[in-house]
């Protein structure tokens, strides 16, 4: 029997609540003073022309960043539904913890939008159906159909999280198990509802930034990344909450040990996406596609392009392939730490060269709204987690979660 196994016991009712004394507990206060100084700090300066157009893609570039981690962390709550899996009944709730944010990037999408629709000037802008490559994608390119799917978009998403975490919340209370027959039910119909959304959210306000280009793989690309990001930022936490004894003795190594695989495994989806993307364009060569990378093959971002595929790739493939890694709150810690460090990357990647024109630029104003979109999303988890219980107490599947042990990989 493993140190970690032989560790695994019951709930105590101090594995269910968050101490008031960590930092966890604080993170509502301390993430929303961070969050609005940060968002203040990049309004503040942000260039002073009459959009002040770096402060908005400044603050949609952090927004799709720590967006694609709650989209990440609700897409492995249905998923795990889905395959009635057990070994992650005592992680599923800090998923739905962060899943729950939805709230937050809902106001500051409505901030953006409202603030400057310029961002996506190519085609909003007076006259820009002029352009016959914009006036062939009207019929999809036009505002009132673009908020109409923004509206369904964060409709569907609000509506998911609260649905999936609304009934594991009850379930505590209850010891119900129609709650899981329930989830189970529709955890397919989310699944999908995602696939679609998040795809077609990436196409919206991502894609859209250069109106001229299409890449009917983006979506997944973008939907990659995501599950990278909310692997690694679960695994930082989980790694801290331990260290600072919370759910010690209930999420063990065991646990750490799969999530560290999961995160592997995506990261290596993510190359093969991203390189089919590429492959592709390269081997057609017509240059409504290859104009895209070309932006990113000159005045800087062409450094950019080989640090991803070097630290996105290579660096984390070799560095997470070995089972002690994986088994190390220290090297999982590192690993998950680079790998947010370069999802970033690639975000900023995607979307700031049709803004910076001239080539690579990194601004104030650029770390100033990451500070402060990261900063809501930490106090909006914060919130979530004091609000139910940290474990899915009464889950059917809570007794193998427990006592889970990983003999393979």
């Amino acid at each position: 029997m493993s140190e970690s196994h032989s560790h695994a016991r019951e709930l105590t009712p101090g594995d269910l609540r968050l101490p008031e004394s960590s930092l966890f507990a604080r993170l509502p206060a301390i993430g929303g003073v961070i969050g609005l100084v940060g968002l203040g700090a990049a309004f503040g300066l942000s260039s002073a022309d009459h959009h002040r157009i770096d402060f908005w893609m400044s603050l949609l570039t952090a927004f799709m960043y720590f967006l694609s981690i709650a989209l990440g962390a609700m897409f492995f709550v249905a998923l795990q539904h889905l395959t009635r899996a057990g070994w992650s009944v005592v992680i599923r709730r800090l998923a739905e913890n962060m899943s729950m944010s939805f709230p937050v990037f809902l106001a500051l999408f409505v901030v953006i939008t409202l603030g400057s629709g310029h961002i996506w000037h190519h085609w909003m802008a007076e006259g820009a159906m002029n352009d016959p490559v914009l006036k062939a994608k009207e019929a999809y390119l036009n505002k009132p159909f673009f908020f109409i799917r923004a509206a369904c978009y964060f409709a569907f998403w609000l509506w998911a999280s609260w649905f999936m975490t609304k009934r594991s919340a009850s379930q505590d209370e209850s010891g119900d198990v129609s709650h899981t027959r329930v989830l189970q039910k529709w955890s397919g119909p989310i699944v999908v509802g995602y696939g679609l959304t998040q795809t077609f959210a990436a196409f919206d306000w991502l894609m859209s930034l250069d109106p001229h280009w299409f890449s009917t793989i983006f979506g997944v690309y973008y939907f990659s990344g995501s599950v990278v990001a909310f692997l690694a930022f679960m695994n930082l936490v989980i790694i801290i909450m331990r260290k600072g004894g919370i759910l010690g003795h209930v999420v063990t190594t065991e646990h750490q040990h799969d999530t560290g695989k999961l995160m592997f495994g995506f990261t290596v989806f993510w190359t093969y996406i991203a390189f089919s993307q590429f492959f592709l364009i390269w081997y057609a060569n017509l240059p409504e596609e290859t104009i895209w990378f070309d932006h990113r093959m000159h005045g800087g971002w062409d450094k950019v392009s080989i640090a991803l595929a070097i630290g996105h790739f290579v660096v984390p493939f070799l560095f997470l392939l070995p089972r002690p890694v994986k088994r190390n709150d220290f090297l999982l810690g590192l690993g998950s730490f680079w790998l947010l460090v370069i999802h970033f990357v690639d975000i900023y990647w995607l979307a700031m060269p049709p803004h910076y024109v001239d080539g690579l630029k990194i601004t104030a104003s650029n770390v100033a709204a990451f500070v402060g979109v990261g900063g809501l999303f930490l106090a909006a988890f914060g919130w979530n987690l004091r609000q139910r219980n940290l474990v899915p107490a009464k889950d059917p599947r809570l007794a193998e979660s427990l006592h889970f042990q990983n003999n393979w990989g």
